[in-house]
């Protein structure tokens, strides 16, 4: 999954690809790269300095960029939304899936806008709101209550509608989470796993990975390179990056020592 901040403070790449067609190019980047996702978000939930926005400064945002895309991107896209007005817009424009930091919680009409267009829903762990989910990192047994909230996200959007198979979940790392949550959740992403959904990851230049690995821009990609082939290798089933074509390289590899990529026989 390919990210596409609209947004002009997003931690990584904030205010690069406010303009649309800048933003489309980007994109269409990453789908050449091999990016099998696009994921659009025109609201930031960076975990320091992020400010809530009105929907209507979110759909000024993200609606000229979907109404391009959906003309030209072969591969799906995400809406990395947590209202169901901006969700509603993205899917009548292509979009195929919900990504939901808040797991529906936030708009009470998602789950049944999910429901009833049949796309496809990400439940993310997260506690508090984008500007103050920081404040909320504490935890007895982090794991355990990620898993359990997750299997109670996923079992309020079945009931509501949602098909199973279209449910996705993501721990949230580096949501209302401190390197050691990030780090616990990481190694037991089969406890996750075992819950039976596919499991997203998005480890991507997140500040957890700068502070193991270093802040520069070539330890911040190995650094999560690193994160996203352990996980990949430990069941999870999408990572989301920021840079394609090295998430791809990674993607491509794991899977292929994992035997889960088809295109090589195990004893080729």
């Amino acid at each position: 999954m390919g990210v596409l901040n609209v947004t002009p403070d997003s931690f990584s790449d904030g205010g690069i690809y406010l303009d649309a067609d800048r933003a489309v190019d980007h994109a269409l980047a990453m789908e050449a790269a091999g990016a099998d996702m696009i994921d659009v978000g025109g609201e930031s939930s960076r975990p320091v300095g992020a400010v809530e926005i009105p929907v209507e400064v979110e759909l000024a945002r993200v609606t000229p960029v979907l109404a391009l895309l959906g003309k030209r991107l072969r591969v799906p896209i995400s809406i990395d939304t947590r209202r169901a007005e901006v969700a509603r817009v993205a899917l009548e424009s292509g979009a195929a899936v919900i990504n939901d930091i808040t797991a529906l919680q936030h708009d009470c009409e998602m789950a049944r806008l999910a429901a009833r267009t049949k796309c496809a829903v990400v439940l993310m762990h997260m506690r508090g709101g984008p500007a103050n989910h920081r404040e909320f990192a504490r935890y007895r047994d982090v794991v355990r209550e990620v898993v359990e909230y997750l299997d109670a996200r996923a079992r309020f959007a079945a009931e509501a509608g949602v098909a199973p198979s279209r449910i996705i979940v993501d721990p949230g790392l580096g949501f209302a989470k401190t390197a050691q949550h990030n780090l616990k959740l990481l190694a037991a992403l089969p406890d996750l796993c075992a819950l039976g959904y596919p499991v997203l990851v998005g480890a991507s230049r997140k500040s957890f990975v700068a502070r193991i690995a270093g802040a520069s821009e070539r330890n911040l990609e190995f650094g999560t390179a690193a994160a996203n082939a352990l996980a990949l290798a430990a069941g999870a089933s999408i990572v989301r990056v920021h840079d394609a074509a090295a998430g791809v390289a990674v993607v491509r590899m794991a899977a292929a020592m994992a035997g889960r990529d088809r295109r090589f026989k195990r004893n080729a």
